[in-house]
């Protein structure tokens, strides 16, 4: 009996040893674990601050991934692949993946408001997955500071001009209109500087047609730009730019944009403004 009792005793023992052995190590991992919980965000934080290192050139960035820059003296060869006149020292540049006609907008504002001068307006096929276009728009002067206030202008303007493009998960479409065109439209479409210019948006390509036809049968406008889905680097849609009298310009950008916006309503979908529409 004796012998059979010690046994016992002795299995019991190395029973809870066991038992007390597995309950540790579970205790160790969730501490292991929890430690390793509250050190990832402070890891994270830290990484983020890392990033975050200001620089100069840095001016701003706003909506359609829109980021404005500054180079205040510009490499000489660089200077002379831009195409920059010897005079200008400084440059600006905003560059965008989603926008274009919003953007040149914008940068006319800005070169309205500022001593400073166009060097090149660029449309990139990107748009970020959609039908349509970014932008890339460089300014220059003497003075790094006139530069940077055009970028300033410019990024405040292109939230403004954002709420004349409607998205929809089928394609966009977009109306500008301003009564005194300046350098920018000048540069990429010819625009007469001074007169009344509209632009008529439209993607999928089919719906830009039927917005350029019943733009230009609204009021007596003429058409200074068609650019189809080739002439937009095989972007698809299809954009005109039209000039005229203030108010019949802005009465067939109006009637475009009523149009298309029915175009899209009918196939299901129910366009968006990226914010406030300007007229």
């Amino acid at each position: 009996m004796n012998a059979e009792l010690l046994q016992k005793v002795l299995e019991e023992t190395e029973r809870q040893i066991a038992q007390a052995e597995k309950e540790k190590g579970s205790d160790a991992a969730a501490y292991e674990a929890g430690v390793n919980a509250k050190a990832e965000p402070i890891e994270a934080e830290k990484i983020a601050v890392q990033k975050i290192v200001p620089i100069t050139e840095f001016v701003g960035s706003t909506i359609g991934d829109t980021v404005g820059l500054v180079i205040a003296n510009l490499d000489p060869q660089l200077r002379a692949h831009v195409g920059l006149d010897p005079r200008f020292r400084a440059i600006g540049f905003v560059s965008a993946r989603t926008g274009g006609a919003p953007h040149i907008w914008a940068a006319d504002d800005a070169v309205k408001a500022t001593n400073t001068e166009i060097v090149s307006i660029q449309l990139a096929r990107d748009c970020k997955g959609g039908a349509g276009q970014g932008a890339t728009i460089i300014f220059a002067a003497e003075d790094v500071s006139d530069v940077r206030r055009a970028v300033e202008v410019m990024l405040e303007a292109v939230d403004k001009h954002m709420g004349d493009v409607f998205l929809t998960d089928a394609g966009h479409i977009e109306f500008h209109y301003t009564a005194r065109a300046s350098l920018a439209m000048e540069k990429i479409f010819g625009a007469e500087i001074g007169k009344s210019f509209g632009i008529v948006v439209g993607g999928p390509a089919a719906i830009g047609l039927v917005m350029a036809d019943t733009a230009l049968k609204a009021a007596n406008v003429d058409i200074v730009n068609y650019l189809d889905v080739d002439s937009t680097g095989y972007s698809n849609q299809i954009i005109i730019t039209i000039t005229g009298d203030s108010g019949a310009v802005r009465q067939s950008v109006i009637a475009a944009r009523e149009v298309g916006i029915n175009v899209f309503r009918s196939m299901g979908h129910e366009p968006q403004a990226l914010g406030t529409a300007t007229f």
